[in-house]
């Protein structure tokens, strides 16, 4: 008894991890971002990662850094009588400054463009997803219903909710009435 006991607990403790749901999900979550990362071009691995030290607090010190050692060298140079590089109103510095902003915008909009990119396949991915999922789960309540149906005490008896459920949704029914209802809540509101 006590064996047949040990061999049933190890058994479920053997499904449970084969059927590790969780762990799969976290894979393949894995998987998609290493293949969007594979497909990148040696020069968007470049942009990736200047756009990665441009977000870090560190860069915002070394703008700020570079600045006041400019100015300062500059000043304390006109100070001791001799000739700066870059007298006041530091137009050397103000022209570094803005091709510096002209190519950190363009770094961080391909940056964005990609990800944009990424967001929209996974936006597409999740709605096909949950449109598969919607006809399993119609198909489901339809099972049920007719186990339900074939039961002696039930058989005539109606759910509407559960006919309701049963009828497959149509995405641009559903987009269609969000935006009517969208457009009366935002008439509503402006009068």
């Amino acid at each position: 008894m006590r064996n047949s006991m040990k061999q049933v607990k190890q058994h479920k403790k053997e499904e449970r991890e084969s059927v590790d749901l969780i762990g799969q999900n976290i894979e393949t979550v894995a998987d998609l971002y290493a293949h969007a990362q594979r497909g990148l071009s040696p020069h968007q691995k470049i942009i990736e990662r200047v756009t990665a030290f441009l977000g870090r607090p560190l860069f915002l010190y070394v703008i700020l850094l570079f600045v006041a050692l400019w100015t300062g060298i500059n000043l304390a140079l006109a100070d001791a009588g001799l000739h700066s590089f870059d007298p006041p109103p530091f137009y050397w510095l103000q022209g570094i400054i803005a091709l510096s902003a002209l190519l950190m915008t363009n770094v961080v909009l391909i940056t964005q463009n990609r990800q944009k990119k990424l967001t929209e396949q996974r936006r597409h991915l999740d709605l096909q997803i949950n449109l598969l999922a919607e006809q399993k789960i119609t198909k489901l309540i339809m099972m049920v219903e007719e186990l339900r149906r074939d039961l002696p005490a039930t058989h005539n008896a109606r759910d509407p909710e559960v006919e309701a459920m049963m009828e497959s949704v149509n995405p641009h029914e559903v987009l269609a009435t969000l935006d009517q209802a969208l457009e009366e809540a935002l008439a509503e509101e402006g009068q």
